[in-house]
């Protein structure tokens, strides 16, 4: 494995764990808001 390739992965690994973080966030706010709604009976 080159140098590149191996700081490329880590940009990889960066990315893909800001974009888990963003997911689970959202998802966490669309949990939130269903519970919500439910309670509302809307």
């Amino acid at each position: 494995m080159e140098a590149d390739d191996v700081k490329k992965l880590k940009e990889l690994e960066d990315e893909n764990a800001r974009l888990k973080k963003l997911f689970a966030e959202v998802s966490l706010e669309n949990h939130a808001m269903k519970e919500l709604f439910a309670k509302k009976g809307w």
